[in-house]
């Protein structure tokens, strides 16, 4: 129950008093006060009771310990109840004692008359005191037995004031069940962003890792295949300076040869020449038909053979999407719940 402060200086402190007496529900003085706690708040227990059966509609049904979830329609706070209820709340004995309280106090003063009762439109003296079931308006005793209403089906104000009264606090606690169903969706929905988000983290870091092992990958790829052009370089330079080397021997072995004829040529003494040229034309036939070096083959210096085709790598990496893998998976699991088991095969079929 809210105490007001205002209730010490109204100058009608029992007015004010009753004000803090009414039930938020049904909009009368409280009849059984419980407690919601641990708000302090205060309903009837009937009251309580609709509310809590609007927000908890198989509560009868439950055999679990707890009874369910109940909102304070006053400040929203969620309270679990026991396996009781609502029957299982405290109830406010001091509520109910400052309502005897009051309520002898009433007794015991004169009755007040009303004021600022509505009076008739049709019938400026007359208070509106029935109510036309049939119109669907209140109106005044005038207008039934002389009015408009006379034809009409008539009851008496607090009849329909009852009815609707309660018909008014069912409303209320269907606008509080309702709060509770649309305050668990929105609860719901944000616990569903917030898996989001940490789905879409974790997939995000997965999605990380996986490239970065791809361009692993690819630089371990891209190291052999650097590794391969370097080697198949490193031999056929060697194999061509093996070549320069011997071609070199040979030049100079010639140009020894082409010396030694020259100086022969030089020789004036007819019998020194005779001696010396056979032997060295017969050096300078042997060497002319000795066996030919080895010689590079055409595109030798081309490194043509070491051409990487990518295009279809390329194209697969274009291509790569979630949806592919995912499907891949199906595809998968259909195939494996689809394979024929092995005792219903025939014989000798693997």
């Amino acid at each position: 129950m809210d105490y007001n402060a205002d209730i010490i200086r109204d100058n009608n402190p029992m007015d004010s008093l009753e004000k803090q007496l009414i039930c938020p529900i049904c909009l009368e003085m409280f009849n059984k006060p419980v407690v919601i706690l641990p708000c302090q708040h205060n309903l009837c227990r009937k009251c309580a009771n609709d509310v809590f059966q609007a927000g908890n509609p198989y509560w009868p049904t439950r055999t679990s310990v707890s009874g369910g979830k109940f909102r304070c329609p006053t400040c929203r706070h969620e309270v679990i109840l026991d396996r009781h209820g609502v029957y299982g709340l405290q109830r406010n004995l001091l509520v109910e004692n400052i309502i005897d309280i009051y309520k002898q106090d009433c007794n015991s003063r004169p009755e007040k008359k009303k004021e600022n009762h509505p009076m008739c439109e049709k019938h400026e003296d007359e208070r509106i005191n029935i109510y036309c079931i049939s119109c669907q308006v209140p109106t005044c005793s005038m207008c039934k037995v002389f009015g408009a209403h006379k034809d009409c089906e008539v009851s008496p104000l607090q009849n329909i004031y009852q009815t609707q009264k309660t018909e008014l606090s069912g409303c209320i606690s269907m606008l509080v069940a309702g709060n509770d169903r649309i305050q668990t969706i929105i609860s719901q929905l944000e616990e569903s962003c917030k898996t989001l988000k940490e789905s879409s983290q974790r997939k995000r870091e997965s999605l990380n890792q996986l490239f970065l092992e791809l361009n692993r990958v690819i630089e371990e790829k891209k190291a052999d295949l650097v590794e391969r052009i370097s080697q198949a370089e490193e031999e056929k330079l060697n194999f061509a300076r093996s070549l320069i080397v011997k071609y070199q021997e040979q030049l100079q072995s010639s140009s020894d040869l082409l010396q030694s004829a020259l100086q022969m040529g030089e020789q004036t003494g007819h019998a020194t020449f005779l001696l010396m040229s056979k032997q060295l034309m017969n050096r300078i036939t042997e060497a002319s038909k000795g066996s030919q070096l080895e010689k590079t083959e055409p595109g030798f210096e081309n490194m043509d053979q070491f051409t990487l085709d990518t295009e279809h790598v390329i194209e697969s990496l274009r291509s790569l999407d979630f949806s592919t893998c995912y499907e891949f998976e199906e595809e998968e699991e259909d195939a494996e719940e689809y394979e024929e088991p092995e005792e219903d095969r025939p014989e000798g079929q693997q």
